[in-house]
């Protein structure tokens, strides 16, 4: 299966609200952000995958202007570039797979991750997508990494996905990075069904 086409048919013919990962806005991951950032003056934040979310939004209206917006599908980035107008100009857009994107090495302060990461079903993209990480991430780093939990779907938008706990989740990051809060939630999609989700934060040592 080609990758990019598939999600590519998934902006094309559902709206962004009929996906079952919407939500108006990402209050759990905003929540962890703002955390993270305590008094910092501007952490660089970057959103993997983000596809036509509203947290790019949600940070500008904190403040936030260094951030980095990536997804795998055109119509997502051009979809959300438009919602955005003039302040699109503000936010470096990327439109790539992130197995095989090329960072600059340690760019971001706050790499955050809602909903891709349990789509890698190969080890050999997972241990991929770490190596991506580690690379990108500033020395002490924060990553947000939202999965599907112990009691999640076995697939989403037709894919099957991997489903975790927090000791499997960390386990896949391995040593270099620290365990700072975990929390799961019932996220209730638009045709009213729940998704258990396991959020973690991590700090590369």
């Amino acid at each position: 299966m080609n990758t990019k086409y598939h999600w590519e048919h998934v902006y094309e013919t559902k709206s962004r609200d009929s996906v079952s990962w919407y939500t108006p806005h990402l209050t759990r991951s905003l929540q962890l952000i703002d955390r993270i950032r305590g008094d910092a003056i501007e952490p660089h934040v970057i959103d993997i995958g983000a596809g036509q979310s509203t947290l790019v939004e949600d940070l500008l209206d904190r403040g936030l202007n260094q951030l980095t917006v990536l997804d795998i599908s055109d119509k997502a980035i051009h979809e959300t570039q438009t919602r955005l107008r003039e302040r699109s100009s503000s936010v470096h857009w990327v439109v790539s797979d992130i197995l095989t994107t090329s960072f600059p090495p340690h760019s971001f302060d706050i790499w955050h991750d809602r909903v891709v990461f349990h789509f890698l079903t190969q080890s050999e993209e997972r241990s991929k997508y770490v190596e991506q990480l580690k690379h990108a991430l500033k020395p002490s780093g924060y990553v947000i990494i939202a999965t599907f939990g112990p009691e999640g779907p076995l697939k989403c938008s037709g894919l099957p996905v991997c489903r975790y706990d927090v000791s499997a989740l960390m386990a896949e990051f391995g040593t270099s990075f620290e365990l700072k809060e975990h929390v799961m939630e019932w996220h209730e999609t638009p045709t009213a069904a729940s998704q258990q989700f396991l959020y973690v934060v991590m700090q590369m040592k």
